[in-house]
């Protein structure tokens, strides 16, 4: 980006004041999606008055935008003669998994398939198989409206692991809606085991996915297992949303061992979502 005359602050960062914040609470703070996003806000609305600030997930009009992925899909599994019996995407605000599933998640509803559909999200940050369903902020600063939301807190601070946008305390409305009706379903997994299904897909494929693209390789690779033990055959699609040549690092600390595991506590949710606002619904 800078090649093409961008300025690129690593968040958080001493331009704003909610950086300042946290860069005070820890010099060393290694960030989170949530952060970044207070501070994009902050600096669009108080720094740079003549600029607009586009959101790039979590609001359900980023995930319907987003399903041209899915609708491309659908079209290619008709050329295929095929249909999925089970769907798969990594999820951290929802707007990847939701812009390759919400359209089969329509044929499930309508057409009454039967497609499985499961997000995969990280141990570190597992806001729909830990989180709360309640009100929260969409951003750490507190700057966005509420968002009925699986969340594990907007004060939430995620492990420095490999997952990229996947390191975010809540999700989409649209996602927990459907997570809390049964229609999807969930699973949270280690980045170890994450970064072993992206070298095995690397050396199968010659592509080496993103970290974030990883968890649902590794949800793929899971259900994939599961077929050939019980002789079953299913077609098994995941969303490979993006290539990892910018996440070598983690490749790297995966190769030598250095890559910890972390489950992220259900005490901590509680305590971080004790600190909400509280909210009331008028009848």
């Amino acid at each position: 980006m800078e090649t093409y005359g961008a300025q690129i602050v690593a968040s958080p960062s001493n331009d704003t004041q909610v950086g300042k914040k946290f860069l005070a609470q820890d010099p060393k703070h290694t960030g989170s999606l949530g952060i970044a996003i207070s501070e994009a806000l902050e600096d669009c609305v108080t720094h740079q008055p003549d600029t607009k600030y586009s959101i790039g997930s979590v609001f359900n009009h980023v995930l319907m935008h987003q399903t041209i992925i899915g609708q491309e899909a659908l079209k290619q599994f008709e050329m295929a003669n095929v249909y999925p019996d089970v769907v798969i995407g990594c999820i951290g605000g929802g707007s990847n998994f939701s812009g390759f599933a919400l359209p089969f998640v329509r044929e499930k509803i309508k057409g009454g398939k039967k497609t499985r559909v499961v997000a995969v999200e990280p141990t570190a940050a597992p806001s729909l198989t830990k989180g709360i369903y309640t009100y929260d902020f969409g951003d750490t600063g507190q700057m966005t409206p509420f968002v009925k939301m699986h969340t594990l807190g907007s004060s939430f601070i995620p492990a420095p692991i490999h997952a990229g946008g996947l390191r975010y305390h809540g999700m989409a409305p649209i996602v927990c809606a459907l997570f809390d009706a049964g229609v999807i379903e969930a699973v949270a997994v280690p980045q170890n085991p994450v970064f072993a299904a992206a070298i095995q897909f690397t050396r199968a494929e010659g592509i080496a996915p993103a970290p974030e693209s990883a968890h649902a390789i590794r949800v793929a690779i899971d259900e994939a297992l599961k077929c050939k033990a019980s002789g079953e055959k299913k077609v098994i699609a995941f969303n490979l949303s993006g290539h990892g040549h910018f996440d070598l690092q983690g490749y790297a600390d995966y190769l030598a061992n250095k890559l910890p595991d972390y489950e992220y506590p259900a005490e901590a949710v509680a305590q971080a979502v004790a600190q909400l606002p509280k909210v009331k619904i008028a009848a």
